[in-house]
């Protein structure tokens, strides 16, 4: 009786030691196609929102590509994406392409484009994040940058 206590009791523990505070969306982001909204961090420039639907649109529209996540920020524009499973191996020409149609499209922007995972990831965590009242511009900035500067480290 004492030992199946013990037992009942650790993996009680041990299944709230796992939990995380993560949502739904970022813990499937990598599994399926979350299709997350793209987020404009600087407040103060609205007229921008149109800018970022129009960029993950002309994205969305490769036949290579099933999600993307935009996050535009006061100087950089995050750009990840997810590539279809037999699409994996011309993932260095799909990037110079996406990379080539968004500065001839949007020549005024500076872009980040990225198709790993831990990126796309990062990217739905900031945009939930973003959903959030508390969650700051200036938090939000900070963060983009550190996921873009992770991006050129893992290059």
């Amino acid at each position: 009786m004492r030992i199946s206590l013990h037992i009942v009791l650790f993996i009680v523990l041990g299944l709230a030691g796992c939990s995380q505070n993560e949502s739904k969306e970022s813990e499937l982001a990598l599994i399926k196609k979350t299709d997350p909204n793209p987020v404009l961090i600087d407040e103060n420039t609205k007229g921008n929102l149109d800018l970022v639907a129009n960029i993950k649109e002309a994205i969305a529209s490769y036949k290579e590509i099933y999600d993307v996540a935009v996050v535009k920020g006061k100087k950089d524009t995050l750009v990840v994406y997810k590539v279809k499973h037999l699409q994996r191996f011309h993932m260095k020409k799909i990037e110079k392409k996406i990379k080539e149609k968004l500065e001839k499209k949007f020549p005024d922007e500076k872009f980040t484009v990225s198709s790993d995972y831990k990126i796309f990831l990062e990217a739905v965590k900031l945009n939930e994040k973003m959903q959030k009242l508390d969650y700051s511009e200036k938090k939000a900035n900070k963060r983009l940058k550190e996921i873009i500067k992770l991006k050129q480290e893992m290059a």
